[in-house]
């Protein structure tokens, strides 16, 4: 059953979805490698993958070290702000509201997310270690000062997968 505060699944073209798998399958392999389940891909106007990143929490200890803002780092070392302000990032879950902090100082233009906070809290449970800022990506970008396009949640069957038992266990 949906929680009723949970937005709407929305529909992806082609590219997006494509991009967005493939932040999924990241999450996939964050979470193999004992860290908790997200990835995050960028991707230029013109298709070229400027950076991607999985979580990395559980590898290093950082409470920072999110797969948005790990991909942030990256891209905005090598790319101008003009180019990650025409960019993509697909993330396969809601951005918190670090990562989005992140992606409006990146200057990102557009976020594609599959899995929302709302169904992911759902995975998580009550667990104190677990908890986050009950405030969406959407409330982070309308306090922008220019327009940041968010496309979410979408591709919810797949992007749910790698959070099946990942959370309660303690991972």
């Amino acid at each position: 059953m949906r929680h009723p505060d949970a937005p709407d699944e929305q529909a992806l073209d082609a590219r997006d979805a494509r991009y967005l798998l493939h932040a999924i399958t990241l999450s996939a392999q964050a979470r193999a490698r004992g860290n908790r389940p997200f990835g995050a891909v960028i991707v230029a106007d013109d298709g070229t993958v400027l950076a991607e990143a999985c979580n990395a929490n559980g590898e290093t200890g950082d409470c920072t070290a999110h797969a948005e803002t790990s991909a942030v780092r990256l891209a905005s070392q090598q790319h101008s702000r003009e180019r990650l302000a025409a960019s993509t990032i697909y993330s396969s879950g809601e951005p918190c509201v670090m990562c989005a902090g992140a992606i409006f100082w990146a200057n990102i233009g557009r976020v594609v997310y599959g899995i929302d906070a709302v169904r992911l809290r759902a995975f998580r449970g009550s667990r104190g270690d677990q908890i986050d800022l009950h405030m969406s990506c959407r409330e982070v970008f309308a306090a922008s000062t220019r327009p940041i396009a968010c496309v979410g949640p979408a591709l919810l069957k797949e992007a749910s997968a790698p959070h099946v038992g990942a959370w309660l266990a303690g991972s």
